[in-house]
């Protein structure tokens, strides 16, 4: 009987702890951090470009072919699917991983981009620069553009295809093929929900298989979606792996689940035969936002005192007076509303920052300061204060009229 007893006040106890840590566990607000392999690591929100959580997030890494989804849609933004691709002997003497097709063979761009994301085809990652823009050089030239259009200026290519490289920058500096995992992540925003060709680049990624062949029928190639992610995780929407010995294993994939899209970037993730830990990391950061992060809404009205204007006319039109501008939130900015993603606890801080006066001539619409929402000193977003209606300047013609319509109402009466 006593060790009856004993067992069910074990049972009991022990259902006690698992109904206190169940809800410990899943409480918003009791953080625990992410326990990661990767030496590098986002999450960002994909609306908005927030980082939510970064380890080493601004160090500089070899990336290996997550590079390709700059490859891909600078393709996509710069080419078209009918386009002409012909292997070169450049193209066709690059390492594993390949397609294997031999210099002078032709494909449809629209074939090797499939081949590029789905498979990571190294050889085709050059064909696809070549077709673009007539050489690797010039290609990769753009890519480095367009990260620092995208303002990643962490971020160095050298090749299209992610294999390790050293190139000099336009002040001669050598740089190593490289990136950060937080402008991986801004890169990865930028294909899924900024670039015009945004549809077709989440299209390809999120092709299973396929198959096809040259333009001259001699060969017939396969290719299968190697990101595990897509079936890993319920909203997983897009992504690329990469491998080489010098980086690790890396990864960039986005998932969007109840109204939140959220964005991973790893680098450094492990080394063979370690192959697993970017997905458990990914799955740990995706799982960290989802549970943590909510939406809520900051949005709050203000009212603003009417600005001083320099040299303007009064309304009453006595110049005794000092001439004010109404002023308010530009019309359908915000609208209303700020939905932002925020943990427990986190705070958002609300500033006007405006000028202490205007000059005239003042025309509604005339920007007259920001309203400004913060969050841990970085600004999460604004909004344009202006002018609701215009104010005159004081000049010799204004003061003429004024005095000859004085004038004449005077003689008049």
């Amino acid at each position: 009987m006593k060790l009856r007893g004993l067992r069910r006040a074990v049972a009991a106890a022990a259902v006690i702890l698992f109904l206190e840590g169940g809800a410990a566990g899943t409480a918003r607000g009791e953080e625990k951090e992410p326990e990661l392999y990767a030496q590098a690591a986002v999450l960002m929100d994909g609306d908005s470009g927030r980082i939510l959580y970064g380890k080493n997030e601004k160090e500089r890494r070899p990336m290996a072919s997550t590079t390709k989804i700059m490859t891909c849609i600078l393709a996509l933004e710069n080419g078209e699917p009918e386009d002409v691709a012909e292997f070169s002997s450049l193209a066709a003497s690059q390492p594993e991983v390949r397609l294997g097709a031999p210099a002078g063979r032709k494909f449809y761009l629209k074939d090797l981009l499939l081949s590029l994301m789905l498979e990571s085809h190294n050889d085709t990652a050059v064909a696809v620069a070549e077709c673009v823009s007539g050489s690797v050089e010039v290609f990769v030239h753009k890519m480095n553009e367009k990260a620092e259009e995208l303002g990643c200026g962490d971020t160095w290519f050298v090749t299209p295809n992610g294999l390790d490289g050293v190139s000099r920058d336009g002040s001669g500096r050598e740089r190593p093929h490289s990136t950060t995992a937080a402008d991986l992540a801004r890169i990865m925003r930028y294909c899924l929900y900024e670039s015009p060709a945004r549809e077709e680049f989440l299209e390809i990624t999120r092709t299973g298989s396929c198959s096809f062949s040259d333009l001259e029928k001699k060969g017939s190639y396969s290719c299968v979606n190697h990101n595990a992610f897509l079936s890993m995780m319920d909203g997983a929407l897009s992504g690329k792996t990469g491998f080489t010995g010098g980086a690790g294993y890396s990864y960039v994939g986005a998932l969007e689940r109840d109204g939140k899209s959220l964005i991973v970037a790893l680098l450094g993730c492990g080394w063979p035969p370690h192959k697993e830990y970017k997905w458990s990391d990914t799955r740990e950061l995706m799982e960290y936002g989802l549970d943590q992060y909510e939406y809520e809404d900051v949005w709050q009205e203000r009212s603003f005192s009417p600005v001083l204007v320099e040299n303007g006319v009064p309304e009453s039109g006595d110049l005794s007076e000092e001439a004010r501008a109404e002023i308010s939130i530009a019309p359908g900015a915000g609208e209303g509303e700020l939905k932002i993603l925020l943990k427990e606890g986190e705070k958002v801080s609300v500033e006007y920052e405006g000028v202490k006066s205007l000059k005239a001539p003042v025309s509604e619409g005339d920007e007259a300061g920001r309203v400004v929402y913060s969050l841990n000193g970085e600004t999460v977003a604004s909004f344009p204060v202006t002018a609701r209606g215009s104010v005159a300047e004081i000049t010799m013609r204004w003061c003429l009229e004024d005095v000859l319509e004085k004038y004449f109402l005077r003689s008049r009466t």
